[in-house]
């Protein structure tokens, strides 16, 4: 499985970026899809996960400020950020729980993309 990132860049604090991901390979289906961040000197810390039937879950530190939603057709995460604050700034993975046409169950990450907030 390959899943492309794309969306992040460098942003002022109080505006917004919208990540997207995109999940292809051998998939026979998708169950939950993610987004989780890595601030320098930190650990991956989730941001936000979906179920493939919509079901939703935040870190408290973006609840009303992120969203989290897919395309179940196109295989595609998005996370839409707005409000956004420095200690936003980190790297974004997305993430993708899969289920394989050999059956395979794969978890499978993106290459991460830079979300820079300037104070």
């Amino acid at each position: 499985v390959q899943m492309v990132e794309s969306g992040g860049g460098l942003v002022q604090a109080g505006g917004s970026l919208r990540l997207s991901c995109t999940a292809s390979g051998s998939i026979l289906s998708i169950n939950a899809m993610g987004w989780y961040r890595q601030a320098p000197g930190k650990q991956r810390d989730l941001v936000a996960t979906i179920t493939r039937g919509g079901n939703t879950n935040y870190a408290d530190s973006v609840k009303g400020r992120f969203t989290i939603s897919r395309d179940n057709a196109k295989n595609t995460v998005y996370l839409q950020m707005n409000s956004l604050k420095f200690e936003d700034t980190a790297v974004y993975y997305c993430n993708a729980e899969s289920l394989q046409y050999d059956l395979r169950k794969s978890s499978d990450w993106g290459q991460g993309t830079q979300v820079t907030v300037s104070s």
